[in-house]
């Protein structure tokens, strides 16, 4: 890699954490009666655990909430909290779920800690992490997920998973869900790798390039298991910086699902629970349970 071109990567990996930094907002406080949130584990690593926060009164449905970060380990659930509390005191089962991410420093090069995320470790832990719900006293025909940014491609990926062969990760979900809204999703992997996105994050999850990994990317890109067979909306703020719109346009013209762009909206517009942005990814969940 040139020194112009490392230069560039850095500052594109310096630019999300400053973004995140700046657009965190506050948690809602919880209305009367609304639970938790209550930590539970789903395995053994650090990273394999979720927040279950239950409204007050008769739960109308489960949101799985899946945050992004592009997949690396410098993220986590907390940028969910907001969204999940916001949900609770709505009446829906909020959970949201931890992973294992990728601690990759250059794209497809070898990781720091062979038991963290990537393929499939990641997969795996939401996969889990949704068939967990199972073992609750929740209304499994009622679960939508919600994900943002590498969090909106793996609702995508865990809406399809009933239709993965078998053996493969993911495949034989205990849980099916009812739909998915993806905020800002990361809708095509290889798309997203020919296109630079994230800056060698798509390598670093799938453990190389689409051409070096094909069969991988099949399965794990929500635009390659087309027909998903349940809804999946695509909400994308017109000026993202991070994720391309380009991402869920593809996906949209593809699946024939729904696309909300908002005007205005960047990237991080999606994860404030005082916008309108917020209030359209809520809605689209609601319509998919209803």
């Amino acid at each position: 890699m040139t020194r112009r071109g490392l230069l560039g990567r850095l500052a594109s990996l310096l630019a999300l954490p400053a973004a995140l930094a700046a657009c965190s907002v506050a948690t809602p406080a919880p209305a009367p009666g609304v639970s938790g949130p209550r930590r539970i584990t789903y395995g053994s690593h650090p990273s394999q655990f979720g927040e279950l926060t239950l409204p007050a009164g008769a739960v109308r449905g489960v949101a799985v909430v899946v945050h992004g970060g592009f997949w690396r380990q410098s993220y986590g659930l907390e940028l969910g909290r907001p969204l999940a509390a916001d949900l609770a005191n709505r009446g829906l089962a909020a959970w949201n779920i931890e992973y294992r991410r990728v601690a990759a420093g250059s794209a497809g090069g070898p990781r720091i800690d062979t038991e963290d995320g990537g393929w499939t470790a990641t997969f795996d832990d939401v996969a889990a992490a949704i068939d967990l719900l199972a073992a609750q006293s929740l209304p499994l025909d009622r679960v939508v997920a919600i994900g943002h940014s590498a969090g909106g491609q793996l609702v995508g990926w865990a809406a399809a998973r009933p239709g993965l062969p078998a053996g493969t990760p993911g495949a034989s979900p205990k849980v099916r869900l009812r739909g998915a809204v993806a905020q800002a999703g990361v809708m095509d992997l290889v798309d997203a790798s020919r296109q630079g996105v994230g800056s060698g994050a798509v390598e670093d999850l799938m453990g190389g390039s689409p051409t070096a990994v094909p069969d991988r990317y099949a399965l794990a890109s929500p635009i390659a298991r087309l027909p998903i067979g349940v809804p999946v909306t695509c909400v994308h703020g017109t000026e993202d910086g991070n994720v391309p719109l380009r991402q869920s346009q593809r996906f949209t013209a593809a699946s024939g699902d729904r696309l909300v762009t908002i005007d205005g909206a960047d990237h991080f517009a999606l994860i404030d629970p005082t916008t309108d942005a917020w209030r359209v990814c809520r809605d689209a969940a609601d319509a998919i349970l209803a």
